[in-house]
């Protein structure tokens, strides 16, 4: 038998319970409102910011940019592109300001954001369109994070080793991106396990999306090269400069 006291205790308790759940129901709702599409939370960004599945609405100030890429602070982990011209150029016009950007987000394109439309923030409520689109695809430049696997680490131990790279079609290599002088194309130092150089490779281009990330990581001297290799160096040539091969940089990492 219940008492009294008892009785109001468990009342109040139960009242208590509901309200928490109520709640609960109520902030995951608000919580799943940006979604458009599927509406599941897809990823967290390191800030704590939900990203779903569908358009997403973000804001920001641009800090770096690349034709079509850039990147905010705001949502650590993504960058955003946009697949078409933005009031003042491409997406290097928006260093440096304030917005407001509704983007997609696809799984299938891991840890980017499609811009749907970019607006500027100009006053404490004013902002103004510079930027609207309906594509949903990424950039044909984009290096789709799925895609590292294909991109097996090159054992390179010696410039005239052409075992090392031949046949290999695909591979990323640790070194130090060597600018090209007098229009001479760039160099990338590759070094081997103690730290020293192996050789050389010359980059015959770089995707818009490589150098969009060499930007992001110019703190930091030697990266990975994901590169599609070409060519090699006549053998004639390579004692003297230690050019191993032509290739095409398609992403610059940490990893």
């Amino acid at each position: 038998m219940f008492h009294k006291a008892d009785m109001m205790k468990f009342a109040s308790l139960s009242l208590t319970a509901l309200l928490l759940l109520t709640s609960a129901v109520a902030c995951g709702k608000k919580a799943a409102e940006p979604a458009t599409m599927e509406g599941a939370v897809a990823e967290t960004t390191e800030s704590g910011l939900s990203i779903v599945i569908g358009l997403n609405t973000v804001e920001g100030t641009v800090k770096d940019a690349k034709g079509s890429y850039f990147f905010m602070d705001e949502v650590p982990g993504f960058d955003v592109c946009v697949t078409g011209p933005v009031e003042g150029g491409d997406a290097a016009a928006l260093i440096g300001k304030p917005v407001r950007i509704k983007g997609l987000f696809n799984k299938d394109l891991p840890n980017l954001l499609v811009a749907q439309s970019i607006e500027i923030k100009e006053g404490e409520e004013r902002f103004r369109s510079v930027y609207t689109s309906t594509a949903a695809a990424a950039p044909q430049d984009f290096f789709n994070q799925k895609s590292r696997n294909e991109y097996p680490s090159l054992a390179l131990t010696k410039f005239d080793r052409n075992a090392d790279w031949e046949g290999k079609g695909k591979g990323k290599a640790f070194g130090a991106l060597v600018p090209g002088t007098a229009g001479a194309a760039d160099r990338i130092s590759i070094m081997g396990a103690d730290g020293k150089e192996v050789g050389k490779v010359i980059v015959d281009s770089k995707s818009t999306f490589a150098e969009f990330y060499a930007g992001k990581l110019k703190l930091f001297d030697k990266v990975w090269f994901y590169l599609n290799i070409k060519d090699s160096v006549d053998k004639a040539l390579r004692a003297k400069s230690k050019e191993m091969f032509h290739a095409d940089v398609v992403f610059i990492g940490l990893y």
